[in-house]
């Protein structure tokens, strides 16, 4: 097993959720970390740890992503981070089921997510690079984000199904150093 690097350059995590029952708005977290274990091999033996910056949600709607914020919501100013620690992975058909605790708001629950694996192929600058997606679906209210609105027409402001996908390409730990000391002594 080798720990890998996030590329946070082409890497994304993104979110939707239907608003007023009718349309989906979708949103990104700009700041995240990842930290990846990887196991080639045997990747049931892996592990994944990510770090989302919770003021770093976006919307392309500032007085959203302000809301969003707000303790209606994330209540970044009190919970800066929500946090995804894996706890199994198995293979699961053509892809694997990575099973883990999020935490959003201080409240943990379990998740599972849909995973794949891109591949895994050299590097442009050396080394080796690899690329994984995963998804899932959570109810925003079991982690208390329970603020809403009722339509005249009936239903709600807020959707309470999130859709959660990521797209995470990562180095090799040593082809991340490599590349660092090749740059300094240039």
């Amino acid at each position: 097993m080798s720990t890998w690097d996030l590329d946070p350059a082409h890497s994304q995590i993104e979110f939707a959720v239907r608003h007023m029952m009718v349309t989906t708005v979708r949103g990104q977290f700009r700041k995240f970390t990842v930290a990846v274990d990887f196991d080639e091999a045997n990747p049931e033996r892996s592990t994944v740890e990510a770090h989302i910056d919770a003021s770093s949600i976006e919307t392309g709607m500032e007085a959203r992503d302000a809301h969003l914020r707000s303790a209606d919501f994330f209540d970044a100013a009190t919970y800066p981070e929500l946090v995804f620690r894996s706890t199994h992975i198995e293979r699961s058909g053509d892809g694997y089921k990575i099973d883990g605790d999020l935490t959003i708001r201080g409240e943990t629950r379990p998740v599972t997510l849909d995973a794949e694996i891109g591949g895994v192929v050299p590097n442009l600058q050396g080394g080796r690079r690899a690329g994984f997606s995963a998804s899932t679906k959570i109810s925003r209210k079991a982690w208390g984000l329970t603020w809403n609105g009722a339509l005249e027409s009936g239903g709600v402001l807020v959707g309470d199904d999130i859709k959660i996908t990521m797209d995470i390409a990562v180095l090799q730990a040593e082809a991340a150093a490599t590349k660092v000391m090749v740059a300094r002594a240039a």
